[in-house]
């Protein structure tokens, strides 16, 4: 006799009922009836409805229900359509969300542990280098150890879109040397807020939406987020015209893919690796997206917004370097984090001396076919 799924409470109550009401007034048998009913998967991200990653998580859901064929609907919302951009990992935990599309510094609040696996020091690996270390190098089950043993979190979590470092940020005059960058007011988030400070910024961490407000009154003076395209449309040049790529602060950042433990482990096992390769599935998408729209828009940002496009000083990328180095011993004191830190820099060790020894020199071939472009 074939072994029969169990059907939990959650399971009841998101589609046995409905189901049932309806077998009711059609005379259907309830299994039919079952069968066409699609799980809703509640998904908020922390993202304003307007930002180029809300376009990114829309990626994630589009192939997510096209491999499900319809059983598996997402109801994506934007930042605070229930929670807080913040508040996503507790609102997940809690059930109040199925899933959210974030990224780890968002929840270092709870433990600084989190921003290792998207914030934290590069030690010369790429996000390529530390998506890879996540899925192949122990990192799942670093996450795994600290969202469910440490915190006692009900999730499972993926990442997925290794993402291009992101710039030193927004300034309204030039920053040349690493002391120019005392007192200032500045955003950012995770363990980037530990090492802007150790410069002598003092540091606002606030989510993407409410940036450029911060800026108009005066509660910032000089910011980051991620890349052109968010900062065009958050509306970056309406507030500052010298715009800083390139920085070691977070340089090594990937999407946060965290679901309820209870929805996800309630899918059929098809639909549960829907829901978990989908975000692989995803991430080859983002990362072919944000290659034409972030050059792009960076080009939109230099000719049509008078923005001055600058490349971070040596100067100040070595005082990020000693900044880490400052910082990282503290971190250790941590034995959770003493671990993590010990396994991602055996791995960038590894990896990073293949992929540095076998990587030619992009810039000399650019250069050759498209000379006096880049300046530095």
């Amino acid at each position: 006799m074939p072994e029969q799924k169990t059907v939990s409470r959650r399971s009841f109550l998101r589609s046995g009922a409905v189901a049932g009401g309806a077998a009711a007034a059609s005379g259907l048998a309830a299994p039919a009836v079952l069968a066409q009913s699609p799980v809703v998967m509640k998904m908020q991200t922390s993202w304003p409805a307007s930002d180029i990653w809300m376009d990114f998580a829309r990626e994630y859901v589009t192939r997510v229900e096209a491999m499900s064929n319809g059983r598996l609907k997402v109801d994506l919302l934007p930042a605070g359509a229930v929670v807080g951009a913040f508040q996503v990992m507790d609102g997940v935990s809690d059930g109040v969300i199925d899933a959210t599309h974030t990224v780890s510094a968002y929840w270092y609040g709870k433990h600084k542990g989190a921003s290792l696996f998207g914030t934290g020091p590069v030690f010369g690996g790429s996000a390529t280098t530390m998506l890879s270390w996540f899925y192949q190098g122990g990192g799942s089950d670093f996450y795994q150890e600290l969202t469910q043993e440490i915190l006692g979190l009900n999730v499972v979590g993926f990442y997925g879109f290794p993402m291009p470092a992101q710039p030193l940020g927004w300034f309204k005059g030039e920053v040349n040397t690493a002391a120019d960058l005392q007192g200032f007011k500045y955003r950012t988030v995770g363990l980037a807020a530990d090492l802007m400070q150790s410069l002598g910024m003092s540091v606002a961490q606030l989510p993407g939406g409410e940036i450029v407000p911060a800026m108009e009154r005066g509660v910032i003076d000089a910011f980051e987020f991620n890349n052109p395209s968010s900062d065009l449309r958050f509306g970056a040049p309406d507030v500052a015209k010298n715009y800083y790529l390139s920085s070691y602060h977070q340089a090594s950042e990937s999407f946060e893919f965290t679901f309820n433990r209870d929805f996800f482990e309630d899918l059929d096992p098809d639909l549960q690796a829907i829901v978990q390769y989908g975000v692989e599935a995803a991430s080859t998408s983002n990362t072919a997206l944000a290659m034409r729209a972030y050059s792009s828009d960076l080009r939109k940002l230099q000719d049509e917004r008078g923005v001055t496009v600058h490349r971070t000083s040596q100067d100040i990328l070595k005082a990020e370097l000693d900044a880490w180095d400052t910082l990282i011993p503290k971190l250790e004191e941590d034995d959770f984090m003493r671990r993590v830190l010990d396994s991602q820099r055996d791995w960038v060790q590894q990896v990073t001396f293949y992929e540095l020894m076998n990587a030619p020199d992009y810039a000399l071939a650019y250069n050759h076919y498209f000379p006096d472009t880049l300046k530095t």
